[in-house]
């Protein structure tokens, strides 16, 4: 009798276990409310949209309730792959028992997307497609190989759409804005002070008529103002007009040039093609990195998400693409 009653209650505890399970399970909309913090703040962090990172969760783990998210924390089914020195977890997948890795906590998982993503070469490139274009993104993660479903972009876009994820998207970058505003000093006037460089760092491409060398810099000519050179005066001697080499330069109106100064006889490019990143020093401008790299001044500011105006301490790193 007594063994019978054991049985019995063991049979009421499964069925109560199974039931529970059946209830625990998590809605889309709850795993959104879950973890959408932790998909804006690695937006801020790593530069992946929020979006993206939440439709990835929600598709790779089945909105939390897949055996490899329950058992081992793990929402964007990343595999083992060389290298890894974490915990693992075996189940069947393209083959097999594969090998997938395990973490202790599904904050450690969304951490450990991020650093997938920004430390393979082939997902370099995403990185240069605007960041709150989340098709582009979708079938850029298709294309660097992520999944093998065909239709992966197609889902992926489909939840975004659904659940308006989006939305996280500007969030982050509207949360980033207000924080770097209040880090960084706002300005009435960009200081256009310019970082001291060597005229024989960069590469003479051609000589005025007046003997004065023309330089280039990321595929730009430029010149080193002289003592008392006046932008009127530069652009009669290289035929052009005075607007344009304000333009060019992002010069203030009257601007006054000082010797061995940078004037760009070109537009500047969007981006860097030779450099990555740039550590302000103390002293140094945006306009003065702009001039430095020859990237616009305004784009420098759209590439770092700051604010147009403000400067950035001493030590804040600058991306040039």
């Amino acid at each position: 009798m007594k063994q019978k009653l054991i049985v019995l209650l063991y049979i009421v505890f499964l069925l109560g276990h199974s039931m529970g399970y059946s209830q625990e399970r998590i809605s889309t909309e709850a795993y959104i409310n879950q973890y959408k913090k932790i998909a804006v703040d690695k937006m801020k962090e790593y530069k992946i949209p929020a979006s993206i990172t939440l439709a990835q969760g929600i598709l790779e783990s089945g909105s939390g309730n897949s055996r490899l998210a329950r058992e081992a924390n793990n929402h964007f089914g990343i595999k083992c792959h060389v290298g890894w020195k974490g915990k693992t977890f075996y189940m069947d997948d393209d083959e097999k028992n594969e090998c997938f890795r395990k973490y202790k906590n599904p904050e450690q998982s969304y951490h450990d997307h991020s650093l997938f993503l920004t430390q393979r070469p082939r997902y370099a490139f995403l990185f240069g497609l605007e960041i709150t274009d989340y098709k582009a993104w979708s079938h850029g993660l298709s294309k660097a190989g992520y999944a093998t479903n065909p239709r992966y972009p197609e889902l992926l876009i489909r939840i975004i759409e659904r659940y308006e994820l989006f939305k996280y998207d500007t969030q982050a970058l509207k949360g980033r804005k207000r924080e770097q505003a209040v880090e960084a000093e706002p300005v009435e006037k960009e200081s256009h002070e310019f970082i001291a460089v060597n005229p024989s760092d960069f590469e003479v491409v051609a000589k005025s008529d007046s003997g004065r060398f023309v330089h280039q810099n990321n595929g730009r000519k430029l010149i080193f103002a002289y003592e008392n050179d006046q932008i009127s005066s530069l652009a009669a001697e290289f035929n052009i007009f005075s607007w344009q080499i304000v333009k060019y330069n992002e010069f203030e109106k009257g601007e006054q040039l000082s010797v061995n100064q940078i004037v760009y006889l070109e537009k500047k490019r969007r981006k860097s093609h030779t450099h990555k990143e740039h550590w302000l020093r103390e002293g140094e401008s945006m306009h003065a990195v702009s001039q430095l790299y020859g990237v616009r001044l305004k784009r420098l500011y759209k590439i770092n998400e700051l604010i147009p105006g403000t400067q950035p301490p001493a030590g804040t790193r600058i991306l040039l693409k």
